[in-house]
């Protein structure tokens, strides 16, 4: 990395825990084995209806974030809720395109409506990209590079603060094994490349993070071979003392 910045270790709960009272003890546990991080911003990101009763556990190292949201502000939309509803319950990130949002009809086209609603609340965009396939053909670049571009359509170099690119190959997604250090690190040069041709030097403040199978046993081979910026990690989030032990590694890590 050619830019010291914070790094950034994200749990996507997903559609977890099961009660309010479990959402309670991974936070409480998260905090309470992660004390003493100093260089690693944490974020939570749990279902929408455990917002609220955990924004007073939020600290001034564990955040809460969104795994996705509604581009309009307010208006008649069933079931939907919006960024700025996110703010009161101290919501600081969102997760948005991820590949499981991908597959239930979002396009290109609402990713970026969500990435421009996300910047404009003043919170950070986490923009999940990935191929379905790593081909030997090379094609997954310009699919990867497509959804960059795209997702970004209209985000202003004044903005880049508030984005973040998740890199996740769909294929390593609740994965044995995670993909490759050297991979990532080439995917990750790959990511650079693109963000600099759209925003130029800029670009160093956008973190590229990786997500696919990690785990407390591959994260430091991924940290360091991979050389990205942390993690977006999912069912392991779920396990206090091991998405503790991936945050630790995250942030020793030089």
């Amino acid at each position: 990395m050619t830019k010291k910045i914070k790094k950034l270790v994200i749990g996507n709960w997903k559609m977890n825990p099961e009660t309010v009272l479990e959402a309670k003890k991974i936070v409480s546990e998260v905090k309470k084995y992660t004390k003493n991080i100093k260089k690693t911003q944490i974020v939570l990101c749990p279902p929408f209806v455990y917002l609220s009763p955990l924004s007073g556990s939020v600290s001034n190292k564990v955040f809460l974030g969104a795994q996705n949201a509604f581009y309009e502000t307010a208006g008649p939309y069933t079931g939907e809720v919006s960024f700025n509803q996110l703010h009161q319950f101290k919501t600081s990130l969102v997760i948005i395109g991820h590949s499981e949002r991908r597959n239930m009809g979002e396009t290109d086209e609402i990713i970026n409506k969500k990435v421009i609603s996300v910047v404009n609340e003043g919170m950070t965009a986490v923009l999940c990209v990935g191929e379905k396939e790593h081909d030997h053909n090379g094609e997954y670049l310009a699919f990867v590079k497509n959804q960059i571009v795209l997702g970004l359509k209209d985000i202003t170099k004044k903005l880049v603060d508030h984005i973040v690119i998740a890199y996740e190959p769909i294929w390593a997604i609740g994965a044995k094994e995670a993909m490759n250090p050297r991979e990532v690190h080439e995917m990750g040069i790959f990511i650079k490349k693109i963000l600099k041709d759209m925003y130029g030097l800029l670009s160093d403040s956008i973190r590229i993070i990786y997500g696919g199978a990690v785990n407390e046993f591959n994260t430091e081979d991924i940290i360091k071979g991979g050389f990205v910026h942390g993690f977006l990690v999912g069912r392991e989030s779920l396990k206090p003392k091991n998405f503790s032990e991936i945050i630790k590694i995250v942030d020793k890590t030089n």
